[in-house]
Order: structure tokens, then sequence, then C-alpha cells
């Protein structure tokens, strides 16, 4: 029996996770799971990479422990960071994506680029962090000087396994770079930004070998997260779906990007799938709840916190994806710089959040059905967020969907079944 390995990396967590075909369908098992998360060095958030490669090293070490032959693995994470390279060298540190340092170069690339022509050749949402900022911001701070290569997180960490250096194509196109049109990186793009061509390799899919470590099959999945999620939904038909996490990636498939002026006002992205378009948006997650217990109360049990916010009755909203909520120092501070009331207690907190992000929902599919011309009946949702049944509950009412939760780990679901093709 063939085993194969997801090793599934989230900004809060990370999972080794042991998958093989039984019965026909995919049977795992976690053997390893780890911390992660943004630390704070020289005024900047960033990522402790190098322990993060070893947590990768020391997963691996405990799958062979429990199996010996292990026929591949692969990496997801979270998309648009990356390391820079100088040959085999990095170039510290590694800026992680709530990192302010892109505000002040956003305006200055649009000045070479505007956002409308960035959106019609890519089809990339507009977002702070996005990929293409973070480089133009290394660029003016001079870190792309003598940089040889710029790897994506998880292909950064395959390398650290195997020694090649890769470049995936559904985590690609998050950096608001790949053309929506031919599926690589835009030329234009990169020669009116003035970035090195050399860091902007030929793309690869899904499914490919890139090397080998320990005898084991290093195989690029869909590196980015929300691709490999996608594809370990059990879905039939084609229907809307929610990757619940710290993001809330709310989207469908489509057969093409739509780069339309009403999907840029919508600020809708296109990014890539395993043989389809993922028409998506990020929404603010279960971050923003996560948060606020971590400030206000982090020793009550989840279960308790979300019966307390069914059983109230404050009823103000935010803008969940308001940038104020983006990285603030207090996220209880930043609710009540947006509600023209105050809760009188904890839980109104956590009620505003989770209503808040449910309205959210409904605003999207408002905006995914009349740009799409598609009506959908259905809406999936995977990851940590759909275990939350009031969430689900609200969602159901308010975008007028059947919601059907999977708390399953859909991301390494999708990572395995790529790396089952043949298999499955």
């Amino acid at each position: 029996m063939k085993r194969y390995l997801a090793i599934d990396i989230g900004a809060s967590s990370g999972r080794h996770i042991v998958g093989w075909m039984e019965n026909g369908e995919i049977r795992i098992q976690e053997v390893y799971r780890f911390p992660n998360g943004i630390t704070e060095k020289d005024g900047h958030l960033v990522w402790d990479i190098e322990t993060l490669t070893g947590h990768v090293k020391a997963g691996i070490e405990e799958a062979l422990k429990t199996y010996p032959q292990i026929e591949s693995l692969s990496v997801d994470t979270w998309a648009v960071d990356y390391v820079l390279m100088q040959g085999d060298q990095e170039v510290m540190p590694c800026y992680a994506y709530r990192d302010s340092r892109t505000e002040a170069v956003i305006p200055q690339a649009h000045e070479q680029f505007s956002f409308s022509d960035l959106y019609r050749r890519t089809g990339i949402q507009l977002q702070p962090f996005n990929t293409i900022y973070q480089l133009y911001a290394d660029k003016l701070a001079g870190r792309l000087d003598g940089a040889t290569d710029f790897l994506m997180i998880p292909e950064y960490l395959m390398y650290k396994l195997c020694g090649v250096k890769s470049h995936e194509y559904t985590n690609a196109t998050t950096t608001g770079m790949v053309s929506a049109e031919t599926g690589e990186y835009d030329p234009e793009i990169i020669r009116r930004l003035d970035l090195p061509r050399k860091l902007f390799c030929s793309l690869q899919k899904p499914g490919t070998v890139i090397g080998e470590y320990k005898g084991i099959k290093v195989m690029l999945c869909a590196t980015h997260d929300t691709g490999s999620a996608v594809e370990g939904i059990p879905m039939v038909g084609n229907e809307l779906y929610i990757s619940s996490g710290t993001w809330s990636l709310l989207g469908v498939k489509t057969p093409k990007p739509l780069t339309d002026a009403d999907s840029e006002a919508a600020n809708y992205s296109n990014e890539g799938g395993v043989g389809y378009n993922r028409y998506q948006k990020n929404l603010m997650g279960m971050w923003l709840v996560n948060r606020l217990r971590s400030e206000l109360c982090p020793e009550k049990p989840w279960n308790e916190i979300t019966a307390e916010a069914e059983g109230k009755h404050f009823d103000h909203l935010v803008d969940v994806n308001d940038p104020v909520f983006l990285a603030p120092e207090s996220m209880k501070a930043a609710f009540d710089s947006k509600l023209p009331h105050l809760p009188e207690c904890i839980a109104g907190y956590f009620r505003c959040a989770y209503r808040s992000m449910a309205q959210g929902y409904r605003q999207a599919i408002e905006e995914i059905e009349r740009n799409t011309g598609e009506t959908y009946r259905k809406l999936y949702i995977v990851g940590g967020g759909a275990k939350n049944q009031f969430l689900n509950r609200l969602t159901e009412e308010a975008t007028g969907k059947k919601v059907i939760a999977l708390p399953i780990e859909a991301t390494a679901l999708g990572n395995l079944r790529i790396q089952m093709k043949e298999d499955v």
C-alpha cells in the first residue's frame, strides 16, 4: 500500500498528514503538529523561516518512524510571501504579509503600472500584501541587488529538502504578476516595474516531481493552500466554497479568469486551480475572533464563547475587510473604532464579529452571482471555521444558500489527492 505525506502549514500552525487509498477512499493520519506564527524583529513582522524548516524536517522523521516507506511528499502554505535568495544563501529577514512595509510603495508602483492595467492583465485583487508590492518594496530598499531567486514559502521549504528551486503555478498566480492569458509571469509588468527578469522562471504545474528527500519523491501539489483546499472538497457539481481559516477564501470555479471592470470593482481575484480558474475573494476570517479571544478571554473554551455570543442581542455590524482589522495592536480597540455603540459585555464583540463575517459572505456571493451570471444553491465550507455551528447558521441565514460544513482537513486532502493522482 502506497503512503503519501502532506505537509500543510498555516499562519498559526502546521501539520504532517500521511494518506493512503483504502477501499476507494483516502484515509489519513496526522503524525506531527507544530506551532507557527509571525514574530516582530526590528519593527517589522517576519517569519522564523529557520524554525519552520526545522519543523518540516522533524515531521518527516516522525512520519518515517511509523511509515518507513513513503512514496512522495509535498508542502502547501499560505500565499504571497517568499524568501529571497543569493545563490544558495537566504536574504533575511523573511517578511510576513501583515507587515506594513508595502503601504508607502503601492502608490509608487501604480505610477509605473496603474492598478486597472494590472488587474486587466492578471485579474488579481488589490491587497496591500500582494507579492508584487512586496517585491517592489524590496527593489526600492536595495534588497534585490544581487538576488538570484525568489521562492514562495512552500517552494523554499521543498528546496531545503531536495535542493531544487521551483515555481508552482497556483501559488505564483497570487503574486499579482502572472498573465491571466498565458499563465506565465507577465514580462511587461516585470519590465515596467524594473524588476530583475532572472527572478521570474517558467511555472510548473501541480503534480510535477522536482526532486527527492531521503528516498521520498518531492512533488509540487497546489502549493497555495487554498488551491489544495478546493481540490480536497468533495463537491457535487460546481458550487460556492469557503476555505475558512485565518482568512475566508470565498469563491467558485470558472473556466477562465474574469478580468472585466465589474470584477475589478468588486475586487475579485482570479487564482490558478488544477485545470480551472478560482474566482474568489480574500475576506477577513477567523483572525478576528482568534485575536479577540487572545486579548479578552484566552482561557475560555470556544463552545462557551459562541454560546454566549449567540445568546446576546448586540446587532451592530462592522466591515470586516476594513484595513483597521488587518494587524491591530488591539482587536478590541479596532472594533471600538468602528462601532457607533460599544457592547456591554465581551460576548457582544464576538457576536458582532460573527454576524459581520456572515454579512460579508452574503455581499461577496451577490457579487459572484452578478459577475458570473450564475446562481448557486450550495455553499461548501471547509477548514477550521467549518466547525463553528453558530457562524454556519448565520451564514445560511444571511446568504440563503444551503451550507454544507465539512470540518475536514480539506487542504491536506487536496495536497494528497494531487500526489495520488494515478491512484485516485
